[in-house]
């Protein structure tokens, strides 16, 4: 039996990279599938050989982020697990450059999509008597990069935001985890290395990860389904690292 048997997950960004991943390995462990993302996610629901729904969710959109939900208690009574996911990297950027457009697109995706996540799922789970809500971070929010300032802010906020809601949300049996990943080879990291010399780019930064690779998609699944596990009972709070060494 699954660690995640019999549980109902919700998880945005879950159309490429980490969130297919993560919808594999959730699906693997036992878990039935919402799965969101701003293009659709037919094709990931396609892979998981178990119960699941594909929603299309803009997380900037309130009352599309609450549809998400509402389809997931519809569909299977319950939200065991919101991962909120959905992200957006933003390309080297000299500080004074940064535009009001780049801040107020990077923070509506990657904090308010979060904060309007887990503002939608907390009633759910209260009545339920529990449930565990994960938020993709990074190690940008712990160790900036220079030239993606705002991109750094976006996480450190949303893992000032995990922590806020772990201490508040512990007595209703409900874990809020911040997951930290450096970076990994998804369809955004070209984005987040730099469109030129990439291939430079990638050594450079590999030779700064003492593991001595980057993350692949399926290593931020397993610590996710690890972390909405029994298994992670104690773990709340946390900005959990999935890095190779980096943050050391």
């Amino acid at each position: 039996m699954g660690r995640l048997e019999g549980q109902v997950a919700v998880i945005t960004g879950a159309g490429s990279g980490i969130g297919r991943a993560a919808a594999v390995e959730f699906a693997r462990e036992g878990a039935r599938i919402v799965a969101a993302d701003l293009r659709g996610a037919d094709d990931t629901i396609e892979q998981l050989g178990t119960e699941a729904e594909a929603v299309t969710v803009d997380v900037t959109r309130y009352d599309q982020v609450e549809k998400m939900l509402r389809t997931a208690v519809d569909r299977f009574g319950r939200v065991d697990v919101l991962y909120n996911n959905a992200g957006i990297p933003q390309s080297f950027t000299p500080f004074e450059e940064s535009t009001d457009e780049l801040f107020d697109r990077i923070f509506d995706v990657n904090v308010k999509g979060v904060f309007y996540g887990c503002r939608a799922v907390v009633p759910h789970m209260k009545r339920q008597g529990g449930g565990v809500i994960l938020n993709t971070a990074s190690t940008a929010g712990i160790r900036p990069r220079p030239g993606l300032a705002v991109y750094n802010a976006s996480k450190g906020a949303v893992i000032t935001l995990t922590k806020s809601l772990a201490a508040e949300l512990a007595p209703f049996r409900i874990r809020v985890v911040s997951i930290c990943p450096v970076a990994t080879e998804t369809p955004m990291l070209s984005t987040f290395l730099g469109e030129h010399e990439i291939e430079d780019a990638r050594k450079r930064f590999i030779a700064t990860v003492p593991w001595g690779r980057l993350n692949k998609p399926e290593d931020i699944a397993r610590a996710a389904a690890f972390l909405a596990s029994a298994d992670a009972e104690m773990v709340t709070g946390t900005a959990f690292e999935v890095d190779g060494g980096r943050d050391i």
